[in-house]
This record gives structure tokens, sequence and C-alpha cells, in this order.
């Protein structure tokens, strides 16, 4: 008898709510296919608009982010889910959640500040956490980073907003600090000419022609000579080694 009401209930309950649904269904369904063109149009007019790289990616993740709880309420709305209860579980969550994420949204806030303070946009090469690299991507909770040997580094957002962060991209040079030992039979001055003609001839690698040359060290053998120039930054390694080459060229004319 019981088992017989229990499965007139059922039916009675599958009767009435199974249309509710199945139409939550199609709603879920046709929402998420709508919020997929929505989000290639929003990043579409993005583009036209020709606004800062580091702001496209985080202004379209935020809107769909935004859709798709929209669209979620819309669908617990639809099935006839009682609000009151949606409210109560968020509460009862609440405080497991916001502790559980409180990593991830201090993540998400600075990267809010990051985006409102700009320390460093997408192209920039940055210094940071240990990590040299070009900035790729800044998402909502975590900045991506590619290292000059094409390792991809993942740091999250509240190490670069709260730790110190050194932009090489801003200036758009860098100086280039060379030392070189020789001895006392080599005299200064003349090495010092050498080593400005051999800078010379590298004249296509350098940003400018402020170079500085000077007795860094005085050691029992022999001495060494500082050599400082400015080089571009996009291409300071590969400059490092071409300079680094044409001064050990001079070099061996001293001998």
């Amino acid at each position: 008898m019981d088992i017989e009401r229990l499965y007139a209930r059922f039916v009675e309950w599958f009767i009435h709510q199974a249309p509710r649904v199945v139409l939550g269904i199609l709603v879920l369904v046709a929402g998420m296919w709508l919020i997929r063109l929505l989000s290639g149009w929003v990043k579409r007019k993005i583009t036209q608009k020709d606004w800062d790289p580091t702001l496209e990616v985080f202004l379209s993740s935020l809107i769909v982010m935004a859709l798709r709880v929209l669209l979620i309420l819309l669908v617990i709305q639809v099935m006839g889910l009682q609000m009151t209860l949606f409210a109560a579980l968020v509460g009862s969550f609440g405080v497991a959640a916001g502790l559980a994420l409180s990593g991830t949204l201090q993540n998400f806030a600075s990267g809010v500040l990051i985006l409102m303070l700009k320390p460093f946009r997408v192209g920039d090469l940055i210094f940071t956490q240990g990590q040299e690299g070009e900035v790729t991507s800044i998402q909502l909770f975590y900045t991506v980073m590619l290292t000059r040997d094409y390792r991809t580094v993942i740091v999250p957002n509240s190490k670069l907003s709260n730790e110190v962060i050194i932009n090489m991209s801003q200036a758009g040079k860098r100086r280039l600090d060379m030392e070189l030992k020789v001895t006392y039979e080599i005299d200064f001055e003349h090495a010092k000419q050498v080593l400005i003609g051999a800078l010379r001839t590298a004249g296509d690698l350098l940003v400018n022609t402020n170079y500085l040359i000077g007795i860094s060290m005085l050691e029992p053998d022999g001495y060494k000579i500082s050599v400082s120039v400015w080089v571009d930054e996009q291409n300071y390694p590969d400059t490092r080694l071409a300079v680094q080459e044409k001064l050990l060229q001079a070099m061996k004319t001293l001998r």
C-alpha cells in the first residue's frame, strides 16, 4: 500500500515537474549557445575598438562569467525551484566557500588592481618570482608568462600585486655590464681605445654610444676593466653574445 502511494506521488510529481525540467534543460543549452555567440561578438567589438590587449581577455572573461551566473539563476526559476531554498544553500556554504576560495578571490582583486594601475601590460618583459619572461596574457586570477627558453610560467595575480616586479620593457633599453681582466703590462688608455673601436663596430647592436669604460678592480696579477653599454631590451641575450665576441677579438690584439 505504501509502495503504491509512493508510486502515485512520484507519477504525480513527474507529470507536474517534467515539463519544467525539460524546459530548464532546453533553456540551459540555448543559453550556453547564445553566450558563446555573444562572447565572440564582444571579442570582435573590443578588438575593433583597439583597446589595450590586457583588457580584452579580462573583460571578455568577466562578461562570460556574469552571463553564465545569470543563466543558472534563470534555469533555477524555470525549473520551479524555490529561490529561498537556493538562498539558504548559498548562505550555508558561503562561509566555507569564502574560506576555501579566499586565495582565489584575492587573485581576482589583484587582477583588477593590475589592470587599473598597469604596472605591466601584455607584451612587457618582466622579472618576478625568480622568473623572467614576456607577459602573454593577464587572466582573471593569474598571469601567463613565456620565458626566453619557451617555458610557460603561470603566476597568481596576488603574487604580482603584493611583491616586487621588475619591468624591463618600460625604459626600452638595458645596460649590459662586462668585466675584462688584463695584466699590468697592458696600458689602460691603449686598452680603452681598442675597446671603444670594437664597440663602434657593434653600433647597430647598441642603443647609443654612451660607453662607460673604467678600472673596476686591482688584483695582484692584473686589473679588471669594466665595460657598460646600453642595448635594446628585446634583443638583450643575442646582443650580449655578439658584443662579448667583438670585445674578445679586440682583446686578442692587446696580447
